[in-house]
């Protein structure tokens, strides 16, 4: 996707920020650390007139959300600067300071998105949107490149990114960016079933289990798509034998029983347990044991 780097109010840039030139009125920057200084007044100020950007609309739907971004930025200046322009848009923001920590709190299932920069202490932005990709498939990942750098957004792209942002930028405009991708991801939620630490994705007919794919056949993937819509409910044989197989069929009900021993041993985690309870004299349950 291609990014205007044609200013549109409140800018944030890399590089461009230390300059010594007298700040734009109408474009502020935030500082950058390569620059070589702290933030200034010209910088709070422009952090400051970030609460009155953006849409009505965009920051009443984000509010009503509160999603949650991770930013992955080494920049102090440029990380605050986001801070409070995003916090204005209704966006619960928070921020790592180096790639190591930056993938271990992507990891965490804490956030709804991630603002990723490429140029980071400690781990590769590469590696952390790799690491992502491979663990938490579903989870949007922006990606901050410098002015120029194509290299930078192919990679990035490649990668598993949705997106990328060139500095300068506008906050206004990320904000509808995150927005736009976290309706999307919406969207696609409707088509996920979830539950335990299983993801099931009804289109593609996949199966995960905290990040690690799992091969079901084709009744294996029905059963346990049945369970989950009804995740917590004690539901009987034969309540599975005609959800599954049809009340056409004359199948004994212990072919539920053997399909549900299937499915334990694959569903099942490092330490052998499964989300399948049996409950006795009745039927199963999916969900958590206990």
């Amino acid at each position: 996707m291609q990014v205007a780097t044609r200013p549109t109010g409140a800018l944030v840039s890399g590089k461009d920020a230390g300059d010594d030139t007298e700040p734009d009125a109408q474009s502020p920057a935030a500082p950058d650390a390569a620059g070589g200084g702290e933030a200034d007044g010209a910088d709070a100020g422009a952090a400051d007139r970030l609460a009155d950007e953006g849409t009505k609309t965009g920051a009443g739907e984000a509010r009503r959300t509160r999603a949650r971004l991770l930013v992955i930025e080494d920049e102090p200046g440029i990380v605050d600067f986001l801070r409070r322009g995003l916090d204005s848009e209704g966006f619960v923001v928070e921020a790592a300071a180096d790639g190591r920590e930056g993938e271990r709190r992507a990891l965490s299932g804490e956030y709804d998105i991630v603002l990723l920069d490429l140029m980071l202490p400690g781990r590769s932005g590469l590696d952390v949107l790799r690491a992502i990709r491979r663990e938490r498939p579903r989870m949007p990942v922006i990606v901050l490149t410098a002015r120029g750098e194509l290299e930078d957004r192919v990679a990035g792209l490649d990668a598993g990114a949705v997106d990328y942002v060139v500095k300068p930028f506008s906050v206004a405009e990320l904000a509808a960016r995150l927005r736009a991708h976290l309706r999307a991801l919406e969207d696609a939620s409707s088509t996920t079933l979830r539950g335990a630490g299983i993801e099931v994705d009804l289109l593609t007919r996949t199966v995960r289990r905290e990040g690690r794919p799992i091969s079901l056949s084709m009744t294996e993937f029905e059963l346990l798509a049945y369970m989950l819509r009804n995740e917590g409910q004690v539901l009987s044989r034969e309540q599975l034998l005609r959800a599954v197989w049809g009340e056409e069929q004359d199948r004994g009900r212990n072919v539920v029983d053997v399909y549900i021993g299937y499915l334990r041993r694959k569903l099942a985690d490092q330490s052998g347990g499964s989300p399948i309870v049996t409950v006795r004299s009745v039927g199963y349950r999916f969900g958590e044991a206990g």
